[in-house]
């Protein structure tokens, strides 16, 4: 049985997405994956001083005070996603824009058989969505097609829902409505803190996309997929500052 050959793309955060890599690049089978590169791309695809006015507009002056402290001890470590790609021996490829054709083109030189989102900045446009044999996959962290777009474990606590719900998917052109190839759920406290529930969901998160991978290797496609009932569907996009005071009367906190 040949190995899963694998490439991943990703966001450039240190303080989250990170805790995806800490669990997925030492738990995952190298017998049965091959995870034979990744990108990181900058977050949101923006310059960062767009990135540091939302953040600010989302968390509000002290936890933004506190959020970027931690950010920033984590750059001054090097405590990056790059970091562990290579402590790893993962290689890393660059590039401005995944969809750029020269980097599509690499890809399938590379003969990939399973293209990986984890909080992918870019929409996958469809020479890339095309580029590796069996398809692409996300992660989701939130309940299909209920809670499609932006910040959905935020908006899961917002609403009083239990439990978020990790989703692994197909991806496809429109966004967030491939097929699920499967679930996990993560229960949430009365009151609660955003920190702890995406931090603890990342590594869930990595746990549920190695099981997927490991069972595409084993069958030699993608796990069947559950297609998506979009009558069903909402989008939701970052929130706003009514919305984040609405979640914390609910007695959730952010940090």
């Amino acid at each position: 049985m040949k190995p899963l050959r694998v490439f991943i793309i990703t966001e450039d955060d240190p303080l989250y997405v990170k805790r995806f890599f800490e669990v997925f690049l030492n738990e995952y089978p190298q017998d049965r994956i091959d995870l034979v590169g990744m990108t990181i791309s900058r977050a949101f695809h923006e310059p960062i001083w767009k990135t540091a006015r939302r953040i600010h507009r989302f968390y509000g002056s002290i936890d933004f005070v506190r959020l970027a402290a931690r950010y920033a001890i984590a750059k001054v470590r090097r405590e990056g996603i790059r970091r562990l790609a290579a402590q790893t021996g993962v290689q890393l490829h660059d590039t401005e824009s995944v969809n750029d054709t020269a980097f599509v083109e690499r890809l399938k030189t590379m003969q990939i058989d399973v293209l990986v989102s984890v909080a992918a900045p870019e929409v996958f446009k469809p020479p890339l969505l095309r580029s590796a044999r069996l398809g692409a996959v996300n992660i989701h962290s939130g309940r299909l097609p209920k809670y499609r777009g932006m910040m959905p474990t935020f908006w899961q606590m917002r609403h009083g829902e239990s439990e978020v719900v990790i989703t692994i998917h197909e991806m496809a052109e429109r966004l967030d409505a491939g097929g699920v190839l499967a679930t996990r759920a993560f229960p949430l406290k009365e009151h609660d803190v955003l920190d702890r529930v995406i931090t603890e969901t990342k590594r869930e998160g990595a746990r549920a996309m190695i099981q997927v991978l490991r069972s595409a290797a084993e069958l030699g496609s993608l796990p069947h997929a559950q297609p998506l009932d979009m009558s069903q569907a909402s989008y939701f996009r970052f929130p706003d500052p009514y919305s984040v005071q609405a979640f914390r009367t609910r007695g959730h906190r952010l940090l």
